[in-house]
C-alpha cells in the first residue's frame, strides 16, 4: 500500500465569494443554506487520486481584502494556494489579482501550484460582472490553472481540489526534474 501524501492548500479571496461553501462541498458533499462568516477553518479530507493516497488539509480562510495581510502560516508549510472570486463581483477579481501580487512578494517568484476559481456560476446571467475569457487570461498570466464553479456542485468542487492535487506535483516534479544529474 502506498503512502499517504499530505498535502497543505490555503483557500483565498474576497468575503463571500464561497471559499467555505466551495471547501465544505468537497469535505462533506454539502452546500451550506446560511452565509456565516468565516474567522478560519481547516478542513480535511482523505482521498484517492490515481494509485495515490492524499490527505489534504483545507485552510478556509477569512476573506481578504487589498489592505489585508497574509500571515506566515499562510506562506509557509503550504503546498498550494486556491483563489477564489466571485463572477458576479469585479471587486472580487480585482482582489484575486492582487492577492497574487501579495503572494509573490511574500514566498518570491517561484513556481507556485494556484487554482484560480471563478465561483457563482450558477447566478442569473445578467448578474455575471466578470467575463470567462477575464478569468482565463489572469490565470494564464500567473500560469496557474482555471475553473469556473458553482460550489453547489459537488463534481466541480471536487475537480477544483484534484486540480490543485494535480498543480502541486507538477511543480514538484518540475523541481525534481532540474536536480536530475546527466553523465556524458
Amino acid at each position: 500500500m502506498p503512502l499517504v501524501k499530505h498535502r497543505k492548500v490555503v483557500m483565498l479571496g474576497y468575503p463571500s465569494v464561497g471559499k467555505s461553501s466551495l471547501a465544505q462541498q468537497f469535505v462533506s458533499g454539502e452546500f451550506p443554506t446560511q452565509y456565516e462568516p468565516t474567522i478560519e477553518n481547516t478542513w480535511s479530507k482523505t482521498f484517492v487520486l490515481g494509485t495515490d493516497e492524499f490527505e489534504l488539509d483545507v485552510v478556509d480562510t477569512s476573506g481578504q481584502d487589498e489592505y489585508s495581510l497574509l500571515p506566515q502560516s499562510f506562506i509557509f508549510g503550504i503546498h498550494g494556494y486556491i483563489v477564489v472570486y466571485s463572477v458576479a463581483c469585479s471587486r472580487s477579481f480585482q482582489i484575486a489579482s492582487g492577492l497574487y501580487r501579495v503572494l509573490t512578494d511574500r514566498r518570491g517568484k517561484c513556481l507556485m501550484p494556484i487554482v484560480l476559481v471563478g465561483n457563482k456560476i450558477d447566478l442569473p446571467a445578467q448578474s455575471r460582472q466578470v467575463k470567462t475569457e477575464d478569468g482565463k487570461k489572469l490565470a494564464d498570466s500567473w500560469g496557474a490553472a482555471f475553473i469556473e464553479a458553482s460550489a453547489k456542485d459537488p463534481d466541480v468542487s471536487k475537480q477544483i481540489f484534484t486540480k490543485i492535487i494535480e498543480e502541486i506535483d507538477r511543480v514538484e516534479r518540475s523541481f525534481s526534474d532540474e536536480k536530475s544529474c546527466q553523465l556524458m
